[in-house]
């Protein structure tokens, strides 16, 4: 029986890499739900809303411990992923990045200078914008919601959900909504 045992855990860790979320040139992750563009915001913001989701721009950086805890121990999960693969277009931006990015007024900077025209100081940060930024100049005025950090499965979901029930726009502070919704989690545990 020890030997079997030893076998599948042998077996298992040679399997689990193959789960891993793969890592591009740049030393990103990179999950099936990214959407490579042009980065010109206006552009995936329309291309979002013509598929009926949510434009969600997720700033990480080469070596971040933190992004790779999200995409390896949060994305993952089931109910996780699904929300995002199915209510989220997503692109990638790199921290120190040279892609270059259009923000909504047609301003042109490489990503690690829109970084900063965006007020994006940590990795991850997660920036969600509203079906239509008529109007605005640039992201960070469009945005409905910027999340700076790592965060665990109860919070993302929250967050994630919060912002497609445009939580935002109604009376509750997401804070106040991450209480309620770790309450009802633990209630059904």
């Amino acid at each position: 029986m020890k030997k079997i045992s030893l076998v599948f855990a042998a077996l298992m860790a040679l399997a689990l890499p193959g789960l891993a979320v793969p890592v591009g040139d740049d030393g990103l992750h990179k999950p099936d739900w990214l959407h490579d563009t042009f980065k010109d915001m206006r552009e995936d913001l329309a291309e979002a809303t013509a598929q009926g989701k949510r434009l969600m721009i997720l700033w990480e950086q080469r070596g971040c411990i933190y992004c790779s805890q999200m995409h390896e121990e949060v994305f993952t999960a089931p109910e996780i992923e699904a929300l995002i693969h199915d209510n989220y277009h997503v692109i990638q931006m790199n921290l120190f990045g040279d892609v270059e990015v259009t923000d909504l007024d047609g301003t042109v900077l490489p990503e690690k200078e829109m970084a900063k025209r965006w007020n994006v100081v940590f990795t991850p940060t997660l920036i969600f914008l509203p079906e239509s930024a008529e109007g605005f100049e640039s992201v960070s005025d469009a945005a409905v919601v910027a999340m700076p950090g790592a965060f665990g499965k109860i919070t993302t979901k929250a967050l994630l959900t919060w912002v497609l029930n445009k939580g935002y726009e109604g009376e509750e502070h997401f804070q106040k909504y991450v209480a309620r919704m770790a309450e009802e989690a633990q209630g059904k545990n």
